[in-house]
Formats: C-alpha cells, structure tokens, sequence
C-alpha cells in the first residue's frame, strides 16, 4: 500500500598500517558467523540477489512516538546469545525483512514478503581475522574534522547528512537516506522525534562563515521486523531503516553492495564519516581496519561519539565491470557491542553488514519493484 503525502520545503583519502593478528583458533564469533551464513544466500560474481517479493500489507495504528532517542546503542552477546542465533532457521530471517513503514501523517503499515534465493547464487564462507582484546584500547582519537567548503562538497564527504534526533545518514539514491533503526525506533515505538523528522544538508556558508544545516522534509520512514519487537540481540543485527525524502536532492549519492569479505575490500579498512556529538557542527571522518566479522556484523575500533550512529560505513571494492576500485556502503554504523568469549570480555564498535537479504530489501524499498533489483 502506497499512501503519498503532499511534502513542503523547509527552511586524501588516508592510509593506515593493517591492525590485527591471524591466530589458528576460532572464537565463539567465527562458530556463529559459519553456522548463519548457512542460512543466508549470498551474492557471487554473476549471480543475482535473492528475491524479495512484497506479499501483504496490512494498516496498523497510528504510531505513539512515546520513545526517547537513543544516541549511542551499546549491547552484549555472550553464549547464550550465540546459541539463540545459530538455532535461527530460514524462515526466521524471512520474518525479520518483514517491514514497517511509517508516513508523515502517523499511519503505519506492516508489510510482509517472501525471500527466496536468486539464481547462481551460492553459499560463501570466509576466514576472519582476530584480534581478542580484554580492555577497551582505541589508543589516540583517530577521527578528522572535514573543513572547507572544498572538502565539505566533495565525494563521499558531500553524502552524509544529518538526521533530525540527533544521528547520522547517508544519500543512497536522489531521494533516499540510510541510516540505524534505533535512531527512529527504539525497537518498541518511534521516538518523539521520528513524527516530522528531518534530514539536514551541511551546507557552505557564504563568505566566511561556518557552514549552515539546511533541513529537509521526511515523507516515509522503514524499518524491518527484524528491528521491531526484538528481545534478544538479532535486533542489532537489522539495525537499519531508510527515509524517502519529500523531494530529490541535488547532490551525488553512494552506491550499495552486498558486503565482502574483509579481505576483498582494499586495505581491508572501513570509513564513515559522521556528525559526532562532541564536535558539532561539524564533519568527521574516521578509517580503520576490520577486526571480525559476523554473518551479520562488522567489528572494529574505528574511534566514533554518540551520533555518529547511522553513518554509512563504505569501502573500496574491486568493481569487475568498470575494473576498478569503487567507494560503495557496505554496512551501517550502530554501536558498541560486547562480546563474552571465553569467560572475556571485547568491547567492539559495530557495524550492520548489508546482506544479499537486506541489500534486496533496501533496494526495493528504494526502487519499488524487485524485478529492477535482480541483477543490482
């Protein structure tokens, strides 16, 4: 069900030596990472995603708005936590793209959908790489400031945005923004805030002056299943929602992939930039290696403040069409994540992983039709 609502205007790259160690040993993250990929299709070099075909939507109540925004997501997983996760079946992620959509006025919709495996598609499994950590250690900030109306305007920095509770996203098509789940829902009811929620465009002042925000107007918000309701720690795991903007903006947009393995990306590094709450007003730019993976996950030190949560983390990936190098967002940036291995505590920063799944999704609900999604 489309509802369309009338809408109105408002108001160099850095290097880094390669963090982490290879150990022979799998860690409780590797056992859970081998037995979800099981369940999970994945995209090869020819194949094609997954479908995802919409098959009901139903009219839910109109949303409270009752929750508060919550900046910065920290959660834990222990063994316990791991288990749940690997006794999860097909069906179960099949539930959790599931999806919500809210729209400017309050309405809500539940929309339910069928996933079945694209064409070609195979199973991927892929060696991780360890680093086990018994205390929080980022050494010194990592993170730059982006000055100048040059920097600000160029690509990629010129795709992040700023969401009105106080995260951040990133431009993915001419109208669409992605950006965490938890800073629209806080997995029980949108917060306060999500009702006229807005995207804000930094933007150069004239003259000399700091750069101003220019905010932009939100017609439709979704989030999947996978997000809502969850009581355990998959709600991390689709931590992830996109916004329709009123109107298309002007400015370039980055592309989505299907996450690789962290030794198919160049340097093996990750970047995101973001709107930290300690620097406002201004955009920072982070890079660093990948210490682990999930079939979900994506875990790292790369130094990060509340709000920076939402940010599109991307990395250079070998395009075999265009051959080259490509900045492409892979995953979405959440939180913090501890992890009990062993009897050990690993405090991680987190980032979501797109998915063959969630990449379908996304791209659907940014297309509208499936079909156009096949061969993404």
């Amino acid at each position: 069900m489309h509802l369309p609502l009338p809408c109105r205007n408002s108001g160099t790259e850095l290097s880094s030596p390669s963090a982490g160690s290879r150990s022979g040993k799998m860690t409780l993250c590797q056992v859970v990472a081998i037995l979800l990929l099981s369940f999970l299709p994945s995209t090869a070099a020819g194949s094609s995603l997954p479908t995802l075909v919409p098959r009901s939507t139903l009219q839910l109540g109109r949303a409270r708005f009752s929750a508060r925004p919550v900046l910065e997501l920290a959660t834990r997983c222990d063994e316990a936590c791991a288990r749940r996760e690997a006794a999860l079946l097909p069906q179960d992620f099949q539930e959790y793209l599931f999806y919500e959509t809210l729209y400017a006025n309050g309405t809500r919709t539940l929309t339910t959908v069928e996933l079945s495996p694209g064409e070609g598609s195979t199973e991927t499994r892929w060696p991780r790489r360890r680093t086990r950590r018994k205390r929080q250690i980022y050494g010194t900030d990592g993170r730059f400031s982006i000055s100048g109306n040059h920097f600000l305007m160029d690509y990629p920095f010129s795709t992040t945005v700023k969401i009105s509770t106080g995260c951040t996203g990133v431009l993915v098509s001419e109208q669409h923004v992605l950006t965490a789940a938890h800073c629209v829902h806080d997995g029980q009811d949108y917060v306060k805030g999500a009702k006229k929620i807005k995207v804000g465009f930094l933007t150069p002042a004239n003259g000399t002056g700091r750069p101003v925000m220019r905010w932009a107007r939100v017609r439709r918000t979704q989030v999947p299943k996978g997000w809502i309701q969850s009581l355990n720690s998959v709600s991390m795991d689709y931590d992830y929602a996109l916004l329709e903007l009123c109107r298309p903006h002007r400015r370039p947009h980055m592309e989505l992939t299907v996450a690789p393995a962290a030794e198919e990306m160049a340097g093996k590094r990750i970047h995101f930039s973001g709107f930290d709450s300690d620097r406002p007003g201004e955009l920072v730019y982070r890079f660093c290696g990948v210490e682990d993976e999930t079939a979900h996950l994506i875990y790292q030190h790369c130094d990060a403040r509340p709000g920076a949560s939402g940010s599109g983390v991307y990395g250079k990936v070998w395009d075999p069409v265009r051959h080259k190098w490509e900045r492409k967002v892979i995953g979405i940036f959440s939180g913090h994540q501890w992890l009990e291995v062993g009897g050990e505590q690993h405090d991680y920063n987190v980032a979501v992983r797109l998915t063959a799944p969630k990449f379908a999704q996304i791209c659907y609900w940014i297309k509208g039709d499936y079909k156009s999604c096949q061969n993404e």
